[in-house]
């Protein structure tokens, strides 16, 4: 069943941050080894799976003091920050990561905004 996004929440380090227009990934993605030898005679390399990276969270949002500051304060941190995106359907996924970009954009004629990127620590788990 389709869902929209309205009504989704995200935390970190269990604040709610709010004002938030548009969440991005967590952009998963797994390495590959080649393990291609002379005995591969087929023509074809081959592969084991290698490490995965569970990628970074983005997320957009309108600028607000409170949740500046609280951003702000988990980028200056160097320690992972637990963080939850709760999906209307409740769906929630769960994982630890570090604020590695916190820019502002300030347009002369519209909202003042921030693009947050989240560099993700660890395995993202799915409830």
């Amino acid at each position: 069943m389709a869902i929209i996004g309205v009504g989704t929440t995200l935390k970190i380090g269990g604040t709610l941050i709010g004002k938030v227009t548009n969440i991005g990934g967590p952009s998963m993605s797994k390495e590959t080894v080649d393990t291609t030898s002379f005995d591969n005679t087929d023509g074809y390399r081959s592969f084991i799976a290698g490490l995965k990276d569970a990628g970074t969270l983005t997320f957009t949002l309108m600028f607000d003091k409170t949740v500046y500051s609280t951003l702000k304060a988990a980028f200056e941190d160097n320690t992972a920050k637990a963080i939850e995106i709760t999906l209307p359907d409740a769906t929630k996924l769960t994982f630890n990561g570090f604020v590695t970009e916190l820019p502002l954009t300030v347009p002369t004629e519209d909202k003042v905004t921030c693009d947050v990127t989240v560099k993700i620590s660890g395995a993202v788990t799915l409830a």
